[in-house]
């Protein structure tokens, strides 16, 4: 099991490496991360976009591309289709966003004809390792659906359980997050997560997989908070995911996180026929490069 971002660079050396096209990768710091990525041999890149600019960066940076596949392209739409594109006829294995919108990069993901969708629903998901907790911590869903009903949540819970089973853990445990513990039709956010607890309970998740609703956040990480408040839990102080019930709570969390509790992070899109590697400018390079190896190490269980 992989008990830490760094674990996951190690369990990726010497194995056959996956590659990753990048979409528009005349960008700086995309191609920073993409590098240390490739020197420390976790990863094969090719890299579409306006290739003097990518050459003159790499240049700057050290970057040498004498064995990487650098494909032209002058407009952002055409990197895009081009990456994806790549996936698709399986040239390459995953994707990443460079200079450019993600809505352009979803567009060329979503289309009918070379596109990677599938019947699944697109979601973000966060894995967070924190000083204050004893293992990885995955979040979902911060970054994709704004306020997602019952049906797209099943979808939600389905995509993070892959990308958990992807860390080695034998079984996982699920906190579908809200405000109280007890059924509410008032709050509906209750009212989903205890049918996804349901859910579970009559295998909609398949094996190894428990899944607890409504809780309240202290509940779910913390066994302490559970028995003080006399809570009965499987999950409680364990908990693998958490399932935000609005992209409000899981955004505000996972900043809480980076900001506030220092954690260190790596995020992708699920719900593809590849993972989607997005990072912001604000993340550290560390982070950039966590992305790209849990985009690599879910692209590899997906091959």
């Amino acid at each position: 099991m992989i008990k830490s971002l760094k674990d996951m660079l190690e369990q990726l050396k010497g194995q056959d490496k996956v590659v990753l096209s990048v979409a528009a990768a005349e960008d700086r710091e995309v191609l920073i991360a993409v590098k240390d990525a490739v020197e420390k041999e976790i990863i094969k890149v090719i890299l579409v976009g306006q290739a003097d600019k990518i050459k003159s960066i790499a240049k700057e940076i050290d970057f040498d591309l004498g064995d990487i596949k650098v494909i032209n392209s002058e407009t952002i739409e055409e990197s895009s289709k081009i990456a994806v594109q790549l996936v698709s006829n399986k040239e390459a294995d995953f994707v990443m966003k460079g200079l450019l919108d993600t809505s352009v990069l979803l567009k060329s993901v979503l289309n009918k004809d070379y596109g990677l969708r599938t019947d699944s629903l697109l979601s973000h998901v966060m894995i967070y390792e924190l000083e204050s907790y004893h293992k990885l911590l995955l979040l979902t869903d911060g970054g994709m659906n704004i306020s997602p009903d019952y049906n797209q949540k099943e979808r939600i819970l389905k995509n993070s359980i892959q990308a958990a089973k992807c860390l080695g853990m034998e079984t996982v445990k699920v906190a579908c997050l809200a405000a109280k513990e007890k059924v509410n039709i008032k709050m509906p956010v209750t009212v989903d997560a205890d049918l996804l607890q349901q859910a579970c309970k009559e295998g909609k998740f398949g094996d190894n997989v428990i899944v607890e609703g409504p809780l309240a956040f202290d509940l779910a990480v913390s066994k302490e908070a559970g028995e003080i408040k006399g809570f009965k839990s499987d999950v409680s102080g364990e908990v693998d995911i958490l399932v935000a019930p609005t992209i409000e709570v899981g955004n505000g969390i996972g900043k809480s996180f980076t900001y506030m509790a220092k954690a260190k992070s790596a995020g992708i899109i699920m719900g593809a026929k590849a993972p989607i590697v997005l990072v912001s400018r604000a993340d550290s390079s560390e982070s950039k490069l966590y992305s790209i190896a849990y985009g690599a190490l879910v692209a590899k269980s997906m091959k």
